[in-house]
């Protein structure tokens, strides 16, 4: 599409910040995902704390993940790349050889929250930082769940957020800890992933309902590829063994199923005009990734799927023309419930994303940020403290060039793309923030889309 390819080579030439897409009159063709970005940064942590050498193929390469591996190399780790991309990580085999590191670490909070658990066990002196946002994101649930177990961390700034300072604590082995769960599940990853480096079995209890489990599903599954099993008593009790994390010596990095959302998505969307179909490589039936229930979404509002274990391919379904309006609980895949929220202006009808909670302490508050740009496009949208209500316009004739904000948010700008499906042109602001986790986004999107 020439008028897209023509942004993204304006795109190139810097200092750029928008991006305008014309209308696209639909999407069709095969895309390659990225690397997942949950699953690139636990495997990082795990590989550096094991015994052995891990060689993690198809590793995601974007900022989140940059930030992780340069963190690891503050921390005594002497990774390396080799000429496919694949990274080798010589584990530690426990805690971290460096005792005293000044870590920044963006907004990964992929990097932020499993990192201070790990350090918070390993005796030394650490001071983590992040960007602006970072530091707006809660992190005193964490931290009290360990300082209940001996560890010593001060903050630097306001009470219960970053930055952080961790000092050598009196971490007792054994017995339990409890954490809460329903503000972010990557306060529970971040104990669970940390606890073997106290080499005893450990109990962890988890207060209030767990969100966003299909995370911490991750984290189990790839702790028990590292050779550390961890019992469970449904979601409200762990059981973390003492013994130390050992190197699968090879392990694969499957494609990342959020960023698979928008591709599924624009697939099914471009359906209502005959385009169609999308297939994504990377991810699909074997996936360990929670998001990528996405599907089922899809198949509801009347998208048309085909799944094998590596792939999806999303398109027409069997009412082409229309899009179901849902009144669906999304608290399981809390990153691709934004691409919902886009898609809900080509829906037949009102539609209610319910339990997202979550999303107000994400990169922004989703669902202010999200709530503002939707109207931009024409809907009429309610926002709660856990829900949006998404009415579209009439007969999903969006706003033309609506020049979307994307708060330093890539999913922000990801998920609104979307809407140049909808025969508007849409600018996209700070699109470069996509580097977080798909540096590629805008090209890719180009590369499947026609006149």
């Amino acid at each position: 599409m020439a008028g897209t390819q023509r942004a993204l080579n304006a795109l190139d030439r810097r200092p750029v910040d928008f991006l305008d897409l014309p209308p696209i009159a639909k999407v069709s063709g095969t895309v390659r995902l990225p690397g997942s970005k949950s699953i690139t940064n636990r495997v990082l942590l795990l590989a550096a704390l094991a015994q052995g050498t891990t060689l993690v193929r198809d590793p995601l390469q974007a900022d989140d993940t940059s930030v992780m591996l340069d963190a690891l190399r503050r921390l005594g780790i002497d990774w390396s790349t080799r000429a496919d991309g694949a990274v080798s990580v010589p584990g530690a085999g426990g805690p971290f050889p460096v005792r005293q590191a000044d870590l920044f670490l963006g907004n990964a909070g992929t990097a932020f929250r499993p990192l201070t658990a790990a350090l918070a066990l390993c005796g030394g002196e650490y001071r983590l930082s992040g960007v602006a946002r970072m530091h707006e994101r809660p992190i005193g649930d964490l931290v009290d769940a360990l300082v209940a177990i001996g560890a010593t961390i001060d903050y630097l700034g306001q009470q219960g957020y970053p930055p952080l300072a961790i000092h050598p604590g009196r971490v007792r082995a054994g017995g339990s800890v409890e954490v809460r769960g329903d503000v972010s599940s990557q306060f529970l990853t971040a104990v669970l992933m940390a606890l073997p480096l106290v080499a005893s079995e450990t109990r962890v209890r988890v207060k209030g309902d767990l969100i966003s489990k299909p995370y911490v599903e991750i984290t189990l599954n790839l702790m028990r590829r590292f050779g550390v099993a961890v019992g469970r008593d449904e979601w409200r009790e762990f059981t973390v063994p003492g013994n130390c994390y050992r190197s699968p010596g090879e392990i694969f990095v499957e494609g990342d199923a959020s960023s698979a959302s928008y591709f599924l998505a624009a697939g099914a969307i471009s359906g209502l005009k005959g385009g169609g179909p999308v297939r994504v490589q990377g991810v699909g039936r074997a996936s360990i990734q929670g998001d990528v229930r996405f599907v089922e979404l899809l198949e509801r509002m009347g998208a048309g799927i085909a799944m094998g274990d590596d792939w999806i391919e999303a398109g027409p379904g069997p009412a082409a023309g229309k899009l179901h309006a849902l009144d669906v609980d999304l608290n399981h895949i809390p990153d691709a419930a934004m691409t919902a929220a886009v898609m809900a202006l080509f829906a037949d009808g009102t539609s209610t994303l319910r339990n997202i909670g979550s999303w107000r302490v994400k990169e922004t508050d989703r669902i202010a940020a999200m709530a503002h740009e939707l109207r931009k496009l024409g809907a009429a949208v309610e926002e709660g403290p856990d829900f949006l209500r998404i009415t579209p316009p009439p007969d999903s004739r969006l706003t033309p060039d609506a020049n979307i904000d994307t708060y330093d948010d890539h999913r922000m700008a990801m998920c609104f793309s979307l809407a140049a499906l909808g025969g508007v042109s849409v600018r996209i602001n700070d699109p470069k923030c996509v580097a977080k986790t798909f540096p590629e986004y805008f090209d890719v999107l180009a590369s499947i889309s026609g006149a």
